[in-house]
């Protein structure tokens, strides 16, 4: 009797989960975006933003998760074909480029190629919810687990001072810093990005046990995958969802000079002038902090009138000088400013300290609409309105002082600090930016900052890497933080040249002291190679007459870098264009154009910049030669000599200090800037174009009227180069668009380069071929 109704039970027991299995089975159903299924009390929503990136959803069965988003823009697109169908325990969303896989019984979602390749998976069951012990109601610690390839190499991550490349291997707290910029983002070899979306310290962890992203708050997890072919296509996908870059403009592309800080305006101008004597170019000068007088006063976007007396007369010299200027402004406000009075009065700040220490300074709540108004109000009447070309808007991360994490407990305009912590730089810029564009439509805005998080791209911003020490070690982190925060999506970044904190160095002489020269020449010449070239620093002035006079070694190593700079602001501008247009990116890690060798994925000494230039920064102390790799794809052209080198292999170049490491892709067209003293001082109407023969080559010619929106109306001009390398024969496409005051004919010099022909950074005396263009399409046998 006990046997019979033992069999009954099983077989019962047995009915029970068979059933269960169905109903886990049938519980899911297409809709118009993707899929939404629900599985062992998780509800998890598959939608589909275009054929290569799907966004994956998952909560708490029962709970409530509704989201938008502040980094991407973008929204499911329904009308994207897709089929939708089941394969035993498994429900596949399939695209034109992608398939999604999704078990009902584990809840773990994979995708592939179309042809089942494997290309990234959840580990099965590894969505987690804990409790959310804060003061966050209904939202949770959220934390997903991956499973990544043993030798997969991925990047990314924001900006990392860990000196690393590859960002496998890491227990990392993403959380803002100053020199730390926290992107949950990475991409990988394979081909594809994962963007986590969510503005919480993130904890991002792998190692042998998988790879996983953890939140300290969430409503649920929320993130993208990507699927690219390479990685400009991820970074391309990125920019979809988060926002395209608008185009910066021309004179920010030249030198720009600062020092904390110029004290009066008569020492700011005292330095433009220096620099026009001494026929030096320059296109920027920054004012740093304290224009404003006292702490107390900290930040009150007003110039002290004993110091700054006249302060549009100040930025009108600055002008009639041919040069732009930044001005700084911080996030927090004294106690005795009126800014903190009336966000005060409206609770509008986060009560803890933050910089200067002591002062009662407080941030404003960049998440309230309301309260960026109000700041841009006062920064518009105080500093916009008398003509100020940038924005150096300083400790955007920000800076938190005596943190306890309390502090995090506080509630912003979007919910707590700690829900939406990392997104402070991207809220604050925002601001800003749109501000500045409905206020005038004739300056595009420049903004400089300190931190940024994903979509920053889209609000003009551009990154440097914060305060630095003057150290050989700090300048090597800064190629990797640099390529990393460039493979994240956003395209601009920059360092204090020299490093920030020169403290060490004061005491040998300061910008005479040797030890200090060969730092800041080494870091100059990495310089000239990012998206924006500029110097500053504490303790030691960084201007060019600082270090010597004409005819010194160090001045006249500088000055050659900085010359070298606007020689290549066509080549800038135009890559600058790219960037906007297509979705491209300045520094370029190795293997953005490289994949299919495998040598240059660890490779963070050395960089891409544009599709050209191999830049090879000198970064130890007293080198005499340097091992640069020069990859498998390409033959390489040694820029100083026109050597031509075959690529695969490691070679040895000397380094003087005037020399740092510089090859030239063949198969490449480089337009060669005139001398000039600022970015707009000549017309390109006489430009040396550089042939580096050895491969088909392509290039565009960008130009516009260097400073306003209009290029967004269409008005710009296109002229595109082909090099035939079999037939040695250029040609000059048909002038594409039109601007005002545009040149309808020019001169082209051109040159074949080769071993000591068309080399270096002086333009080339002998040309091979003198070209009239009058807009239309020439072909030149050569």
């Amino acid at each position: 009797m006990k046997k019979t109704v033992l069999i009954v039970l099983l077989a019962g027991i047995g009915s029970f989960v068979f059933l269960q299995k169905l109903r886990a089975q049938s519980n899911y159903k297409k809709t118009v975006d993707g899929v939404n299924a629900t599985v062992n009390g998780v509800h998890i929503e598959l939608e589909v933003y275009d054929a290569g990136t799907i966004r994956v959803i998952k909560y708490p069965e029962g709970a409530h998760f509704k989201k938008n988003s502040l980094a991407v823009i973008k929204s499911p697109d329904g009308n994207i074909p897709k089929k939708v169908f089941k394969r035993g325990n498994l429900v596949i969303l399939e695209t034109s480029a992608l398939k999604t896989t999704l078990d009902r019984s584990t809840g773990k979602v994979s995708f592939s190629k179309l042809n089942n390749d494997l290309l990234f998976s959840e580990r099965d069951n590894g969505a987690v919810f804990s409790p959310d012990k804060n003061a966050d109601a209904n939202s949770y610690d959220v934390k997903q687990s991956f499973t990544l390839d043993s030798n997969e190499v991925i990047y990314g991550l924001g900006e990392q001072q860990n000196g690393r490349l590859n960002q496998r291997g890491q227990d990392n707290l993403l959380v803002q810093g100053n020199g730390k910029v926290s992107i949950p983002f990475f991409q990988s070899v394979k081909g594809y990005g994962i963007y986590w979306d969510n503005y919480s310290p993130t904890r991002f962890i792998d190692n042998k046990a998988g790879t996983s992203f953890d939140s300290q708050v969430g409503n649920g997890i929320d993130y993208y995958f990507m699927k690219g072919a390479n990685g400009d296509s991820v970074v391309a996908q990125m920019r979809f969802l988060t926002g395209q870059a608008p185009l910066l403009p021309l004179w920010v592309y030249g030198y720009n000079q600062s020092k904390e800080r110029y004290k009066t305006q008569f020492e700011l101008l005292d330095v433009v002038k220096k620099y026009r004597a001494l026929h030096v170019p320059l296109d920027g000068i920054i004012q740093d902090w304290q224009y404003w007088g006292t702490d107390s006063n900290w930040n009150a976007m007003s110039f002290d009138s004993i110091r700054f007396p006249r302060p549009k007369k100040m930025i009108d010299s600055v002008h009639q000088l041919h040069a732009h200027i930044f001005i700084v402004a911080w996030p927090g406000f004294g106690p005795k400013t009126k800014q903190y009075s009336e966000f005060k009065k409206k609770s509008m700040l986060l009560n803890f300290d933050t910089w200067p220490p002591n002062s009662g300074t407080k941030v404003y709540d960049v998440y309230d609409p309301i309260a960026r108004d109000i700041y841009w109000r006062y920064l518009n009447k105080g500093v916009f309105s008398l003509g100020s070309d940038a924005w150096w808007l300083d400790s955007s991360e920000p800076d938190h002082l005596n943190e306890k994490d309390s502090d995090f407990n506080q509630h912003t305009y979007l919910g707590t600090y700690r829900s939406v912590r990392n997104a402070f730089p991207l809220e604050h810029i925002k601001g800003v930016y749109a501000h500045q564009r409905q206020t005038t439509s004739k300056k595009r805005v420049v903004i400089l900052t300190r931190s940024a998080f994903a979509g920053q791209q889209r609000f003009a911003s551009n990154t440097w890497s914060g305060d630095v020490t003057s150290s050989w070690e700090s300048f090597r982190n800064q190629i990797p933080a640099g390529l990393n925060f460039s493979l994240t999506g956003l395209p601009y970044w920059n360092t204090d040249i020299g490093g920030f904190f020169a403290n060490d160095y004061v005491k040998g002489g300061g910008a005479k002291n040797p030890a200090f020269q060969e730092l800041y020449t080494r870091w100059l010449q990495f310089g000239t190679f990012m998206p924006m070239m500029r110097s500053h620093g504490t303790a030691i002035p960084r201007e060019i007459y600082q270090f010597g006079k004409k005819g010194d070694r160090i001045y006249d190593v500088l000055e050659k870098y900085i010359k070298l700079r606007y020689s290549l602001l066509p080549y800038i501008y135009s890559t600058a264009w790219q960037v906007t247009n297509h979705s491209g990116s300045f520094m370029r890690a190795l293997a953005m154009d490289f994949i299919k060798d495998r040598n240059v994925y660890n490779i963070g000494g050395e960089y891409m910049f544009g599709k050209s230039f191999l830049v090879s920064p000198v970064t130890e102390k007293g080198a005499k030669e340097q091992q640069v790799y020069l990859p498998v794809g390409a033959s390489w052209y040694d820029f100083w000599t026109g050597e031509l080198q075959k690529g695969g292999q490691y070679i040895h170049r000397a380094t003087p200090i005037e020399i740092m490491p510089l090859y030239v892709r063949a198969g490449s067209i480089i337009p060669w800037g005139p001398e000039v003293q600022y970015a707009t001082e000549k017309k390109w109407d006489n430009l040396e174009l550089r042939i580096y023969p050895g491969a088909d080559a392509d290039f565009t010619l960008y130009e516009d009227e260097n400073d306003n929106y209009d290029y967004e109306k269409g008005l710009y001009s296109e002229i595109k180069f082909h090099w035939n390398d079999k037939a040695h024969e250029l040609t000059i496409g048909k002038k594409n668009g039109h601007f005002p005051g545009m040149l309808e004919a020019r001169k082209f010099k051109i040159v074949l380069v080769k071993q000591d022909h068309g080399s270096g950074s002086n333009l080339t005396m002998n040309v091979d071929k003198l070209v009239n263009y009058n807009g239309e399409k020439v072909l030149i046998k050569l």
